[in-house]
């Protein structure tokens, strides 16, 4: 892997957890895998006051705590912090660009970066547009001098018309090659290898359509409540934190045609393709292809846990949904009337987020299974936890006659101990740092992305009538989720930590 040019990272929302959570902690595994420009430094900005010295002490503790490399050295760590700057910062105020521009000048000089500046937008949404008009009005997003980059966390926007309003305020002051809208989720490693899996294998390419799949699946699925992040829930919740950028994302790249290269318009191009092609929601029909659920009180082993309605910030009367399902249709030659499934939830039974495509069963039955409903042809690329792919397919039972069960046939990412797996958000800045866009969303994928979910934006805006299921908190969600499967032997995945393992309900 090449070595990025010399530059400065600038971010807005350093004193927040995202910086010291996953932000530094990846830069500091850059450091160690020697992928760092050879002259970096980091400038942080925020509303809480510290020094330079009390921020470098902050950081190097969330090196020890969030790094994810197995042994880390003292010496290591501070060599990495003495390049950790901070000054606090109000970003409604002009003329704190003016200074901020004056200390990158003085930065730029002392490490020789040759004007090379990202800037990491790690603020709330609302904060984008004050942050990027100042920055321009300071000369901050000129390129005269050096590349400038810009990183905007998810969500981009609130719905249609605020995304585009927003990517057309971005593009009045800075071009679309400047803007990485960042999806971690992208950055996984196993999310990148379904490409690899789908086009450099013959084996899988000629069955990828609507002749030998039935139907696919996606879940992504999180054991924890809102924590402390009530407020900005409720304002969000699952359809805007999830729904429109993770999990479309991941259909895309299910769904895509074979890239002409790996090109990142290339790539994106044929994202979008998929997204251009999904079959609009009727907006009298959204209850019956999208379930909307909020966890509600429960008891899992032995813990008492609150209620999302009870969560701190999180208003008594909310209606925001923790659950989403959907069912919807891709348009197009590859995948016509192939149902595609995605879910979401908060306090569901495990952490767990994988692609299903369940293959069409064989025309003519001859055998019998060990267990009536169980079984059938699925492929699983599990993205998280346990990572790896796994083969579900039949076996004839031991001893006479022609019993057949179920079985698996696994990969996991763990066994290739030899090579080390790098962090969603590490592969993401090294490649911001290299100019590279091909994990990042292009501003017409985020417009589509948000037309194909405003019917149902609507729907649950307009019509109150359209019901919000309580679930209780370590379930898989509301019951009703099931009818979008069609019932039978069709049913959602159930799955646990272990890829292998399928529960109807994993244990409470």
């Amino acid at each position: 892997m090449e070595k990025p040019g010399n530059l400065i990272m600038v971010i807005f929302g350093a004193s927040g957890d995202l910086t010291s959570r996953k932000l530094i902690p990846a830069l500091f595994s850059l450091s160690v895998q020697k992928l760092l420009p050879g002259k970096f430094a980091v400038f942080g900005t925020g509303r809480t006051k510290m020094t330079d010295e009390s921020f470098r002490a902050k950081m190097k503790e969330s090196i020890f705590s969030f790094s994810e490399e197995k042994e880390i050295s003292s010496i290591r760590a501070d060599e990495f912090i003495r390049d950790l700057y901070y000054e606090p910062m109000d970003i409604a105020e002009p003329k704190s660009y003016r200074d901020l521009k004056n200390i990158l000048d003085s930065l730029d000089k002392r490490y020789g970066t040759e004007g090379n500046i990202i800037f990491y937008l790690a603020v709330p949404p609302s904060g984008y547009q004050v942050i990027a008009e100042n920055l321009a009005a300071a000369g901050l997003a000129d390129e005269s001098k050096g590349f400038r980059r810009f990183i905007l966390e998810k969500p981009f926007g609130y719905d249609y018309e605020s995304a585009c309003s927003l990517n057309l305020l971005l593009h009045n002051l800075m071009k679309e090659e400047q803007i990485f809208r960042i999806d971690h989720y992208l950055g996984k490693e196993t999310v990148q290898n379904l490409l690899v899996t789908r086009f450099a294998n013959g084996i899988f390419e000629p069955l990828w359509n609507r002749n030998y799949i039935d139907r696919v699946e996606i879940t992504s699925a999180e054991s924890i409540g809102v924590s402390d992040r009530g407020s900005y829930y409720d304002s969000a919740g699952a359809l805007r934190d999830m729904v429109q950028n993770h999990l479309l994302q991941m259909t895309g790249l299910t769904a895509m045609e074979p890239p002409s290269s790996l090109d990142p318009d290339a790539i994106r191009n044929e994202v979008l393709k998929v997204f251009q092609s999904f079959q609009p929601f009727n907006i009298n029909e959204v209850e019956k292809q999208v379930i909307r659920g909020q966890y509600t009180a429960s008891k899992i082993r032995g813990e008492c846990i609150t209620g999302y309605r009870f969560e701190k910030g999180v208003s008594r009367r909310s209606r925001t949904e923790t659950y989403v399902a959907m069912k919807f249709y891709i348009n197009n030659w590859r995948w016509g009337g192939v149902p595609f499934f995605v879910r979401t939830g908060k306090r569901l039974p495990t952490r767990v987020t994988e692609i299903v495509i369940h293959f069409k069963p064989t025309p003519h039955h001859l055998f019998l299974r060990n267990k009536e409903g169980i079984g059938g042809n699925q492929l699983i690329l599990r993205i998280q936890p346990d990572e790896g792919i796994l083969l579900k397919f039949d076996m004839k039972e031991p001893g006479s006659g022609f019993n057949v069960r179920n079985v698996a046939m696994d990969f996991h990412y763990k066994d290739l101990s030899d090579i080390r797996i790098p962090s969603a958000y590490e592969r993401l800045l090294y490649d911001v740092m290299t100019g590279d866009s091909t994990l990042f969303s292009r501003d017409d994928e985020i417009e589509t992305a948000w037309k194909f979910l405003s019917p149902v934006q609507k729907a649950w805006a307009e019509r109150p009538e359209i019901k919000l299921y309580g679930y209780p908190a370590g379930t898989w969600g509301p019951e009703s989720a099931n009818s979008l499967i069609g019932g039978g032997n069709n049913t959602w995945r159930y799955p646990c930590r272990n890829m292998a393992d399928e529960e109807v309900y994993c244990e409470l």
